[in-house]
């Protein structure tokens, strides 16, 4: 089913229909000013602001030398082509250039990054930044232009702004609940639906060598890209027809590109069918499929043949 919409002020789309998130808060809670649409649009650009400060810590080492340390392994600094899940310098200034800026919006939020030790009493708080200072380090290290850095922000479980940016290319996607999805600054329409045959499947390289992807290749085009944001991105940019992973992710890596995609038109659900639900006390999440209709049915249905890989 295509969304229908109007255009609202500073060319973002609303939804008609959409879920009015100021009904769900009482006025004595200071999360309740971000909820209306003008309050979210207001906050889009600020941070943007901050996620462009984080790009200059990314972009300033990037195919340089630094030191890279692998989360699966020893502490102790490694080789980067021979860290398997790494984080580098620039992982982390970015990290700390993102916790200071946004909290600085939204001092009321907690904080949630796959770079900062995990503090319980975001459970306790409506709002929360949901962050990955650089979702594709694998491809950062490589040297590879397919990562991105995602800000989410989450109020009660649910993502309701969005900020991506893949600071190798320069290209920025915005997004907030209700408002539809600018890209480089455009709003654009929600996507139109398209048969399953033939649909581009955006897919991990790593998924892909090991043969993951092998039962849809009859029903799909599949072409590789790095990081997880990254391939929602260009989902809801409207680069790529379906994203799916079968095997787990985390929060920080899903929440600005799950409200992206469903801003765009995407149906976006867990390997099961269901919406994602952020800010849990663990923040992995059971996979992720986002894929335009009448891809979606179809993409369910050959995952339920082939099996999950949680």
């Amino acid at each position: 089913r295509r969304a229908c919409v109007t255009i609202v002020k500073g060319g973002h789309r609303r939804a008609r229909g959409a879920i009015d998130y100021r009904a769900r808060m009482s006025d004595s809670t200071s999360a309740s000013v971000l909820l209306s649409l003008a309050a979210l649009e207001a906050l889009i650009d600020p941070t943007v602001a901050v996620v462009r400060r984080a790009a200059v810590e990314v972009m300033s080492r990037y195919r340089s030398a630094q030191t890279v340390w692998d989360k699966d392994g020893t502490t102790a600094a490694v080789e980067p082509a021979s860290a398997q899940n790494p984080v580098t310098e620039a992982d982390l200034a970015a990290d700390r250039v993102l916790r200071t800026g946004l909290l600085a919006l939204r001092p009321d939020a907690g904080w949630l990054s796959e770079e900062t030790t995990d503090d319980p009493s975001r459970l306790e708080r409506r709002l929360v930044w949901v962050v990955d200072p650089i979702d594709g380090t694998l491809e950062y290290v490589e040297g590879v232009d397919e990562f991105a850095i995602s800000v989410g922000l989450v109020l009660d479980g649910a993502v309701v702004l969005a900020v991506l940016l893949n600071p190798a290319t320069d290209e920025l996607l915005t997004a907030f609940r209700g408002g539809g999805v600018r890209v480089q600054g455009r709003a654009m329409e929600p996507h139109a639906a398209r048969p399953l045959q033939g649909a581009v499947l955006l897919a991990s390289r790593t998924e892909t060598s090991r043969g993951d992807f092998d039962p849809f290749r009859a029903a799909m085009t599949i072409q590789d890209v790095g990081s997880t944001a990254w391939k929602l991105a260009l989902v809801a940019a409207g680069r790529g027809d379906a994203y799916f992973t079968r095997k787990p992710r985390h929060e920080w890596d899903i929440a600005a590109g799950v409200l992206l995609a469903l801003e765009s038109g995407c149906r976006v659900t867990d390997l099961f069918g269901q919406p994602h639900r952020f800010n849990q006390r663990s923040p992995k999440v059971a996979g992720v499929v986002a894929a335009r209709e009448g891809v979606y049915g179809g993409v369910m249905a050959l995952i339920a043949a082939a099996g999950t890989l949680l």
